[in-house]
């Protein structure tokens, strides 16, 4: 139910041709129903726009740095992830990270081999790292090697990632980075100090591997253009201004279902002799 300030303070917003305030979850909540048709035509046929959005909603209300960023920004992320058929957040595939007030998109370590799997010339690919205990040796060359056996007790301190790719044509190809390397390569990253790279290092060291391993595997020319939509800060969800509308009626996408709205709708005649 309403309180009656609260209502008393939407009548007086009305009388005075305001639109009712509304929080920063519910704008978003309102920019993403409003942008669905235009997310949905983005989604590969195998993902639910329901589903998408809601997840997305989701990701940005935990995070309240995220609630903080432009909206366009935030639309422009959640349409990244749509186009490249990635969900935000939930099993790594990519993440929507605040960078000051602009939201960045980054593609997770999951993200990243499930693109190289699209190709359809890869049989299989991944990343693993290694430990100063672990038993590994590597070789490039003429004839290039990689041996690991981890250690079954304690690994120690992690001193590298190397990432193996295999073909349908029967080659392979395989990259080791020292923890030298990645750690240079993360420092040049808009979010080295937030987000995955301080929840899950590990996984983001592969997807570094694996990404500069990229430019070696039989993928398309626009898979790799999507992988290049990698930690970008997209300020529209198209070139089209036409869909990033600062005026769109929050009103019109409040979260109250019907009888919630009736309710308060029954409580503010009551309050006010019908005078709403």
């Amino acid at each position: 139910m309403a309180k009656p300030q609260d209502v008393k303070n939407q009548l007086a917003n009305r009388a005075n041709g305001q639109a009712p305030t509304s929080s920063p979850a519910q704008t978003i909540e309102a920019y993403l129903k409003a942008m669905a048709p235009k997310i949905k035509e983005a989604l590969p046929k195998h993902m639910d726009i329901d589903r998408m959005t809601r997840i997305a909603l989701t990701t940005i209300r935990t995070n309240p740095k995220l609630l903080q960023c432009s909206v366009p920004s935030l639309m422009g992320a959640v349409m990244q992830a749509a186009q490249l058929g990635l969900e935000p957040n939930l099993i790594g595939h990519c993440y929507i990270i605040p960078y000051g007030q602009e939201a960045t998109f980054i593609i997770g370590y999951k993200g990243m081999i499930d693109l190289a799997r699209r190709s359809g010339h890869i049989e299989s690919i991944y990343a693993h790292a290694v430990y100063e205990n672990d038993d590994f040796e590597y070789e490039y060359g003429l004839h290039p090697k990689l041996t690991h056996k981890p250690a079954m007790k304690e690994r120690g301190q992690m001193v590298g990632v190397y990432a193996v790719a295999h073909f349908k044509d029967g080659g392979y190809q395989f990259e080791f980075m020292p923890i030298e390397e990645i750690e240079k390569r993360r420092q040049r990253s808009k979010a080295s100090k937030n987000g995955p790279w301080i929840t899950d290092y590990e996984e983001m060291a592969k997807k570094t591997v694996v990404r500069h391993m990229w430019k070696y595997l039989p993928i398309s020319i626009e898979i790799q253009q999507q992988a290049s939509q990698d930690e970008v800060v997209r300020k529209d969800i198209t070139s089209d201004p036409e869909y990033v509308d600062d005026v769109i009626d929050i009103s019109q996408h409040h979260d109250m279902d019907q009888v919630e709205q009736a309710d308060q709708e029954t409580e503010i005649n009551e309050l006010f002799d019908g005078q709403v």
